[in-house]
Order: structure tokens, then sequence, then C-alpha cells
């Protein structure tokens, strides 16, 4: 599987990005027809200590892409969000795929 980072306002970081890669790994183990992921870190200007840094993740495969974005007041656990909530779509993704054989 194909990982693409992009940052926007957001310095790159290796830490960062083997820790989204071990998610990631986690995900194609179980759902081997995924391609590609996109992930995005970004910061947003925000009044609150708990939001401001927004991770998300895009999911290639066949059909429609997956997307799912988080906001906390650190990467690590936004990533870990965004990737829990595309897991669900994922899951209801081969459900209705196993539904249709």
């Amino acid at each position: 599987m194909e990982i693409i980072f992009e940052y926007h306002d957001v310095t790159a970081s290796a830490e960062l990005e083997a820790f989204a890669k071990a998610q990631l790994e986690k995900l194609v183990d179980k759902y081997q027809f995924i391609h590609r992921a996109d992930v995005f870190f970004k910061l947003e200007n925000t009044s609150s200590d708990e939001t401001g840094k927004i991770s998300g993740v895009r999911i290639s495969m066949p059909g429609p892409r997956l997307f799912a974005e988080h906001s906390s007041d650190d990467f690590y656990p936004s990533l870990k969000e965004a990737i829990n909530e595309v897991e669900v779509q994922l899951r209801k993704k081969k459900e209705k795929m196993q539904a249709h054989h």
C-alpha cells in the first residue's frame, strides 16, 4: 500500500509518519483491498486548547474513497481517532461487499 503524507502549516515529522504507517498497516492486514492512503496534518486557528491539530485520512480502494478527520490538542490522538473513524467505514464497506457475494 502506498502512503502519501501532506503537511499544511506543519513541519514534517518522521515519528508522526512512523506512527501513521504502523496504524495504517493494521488496517491493511484486515482490509486487503486498500491500495493507497493519504494522510493530512494541518493546524487550525482556534481559541480552544483541546483542538487545532487536525489529522485526516483518505483511503483509496475499489469504489468510492473513504475519508475521516479529527481535531485535538496533539496530532497523535487526532490521527488515531481519524483512523478509527475510517475503520468503522471500512467495516461497513466490507460487510456490504460480503452481503453481495
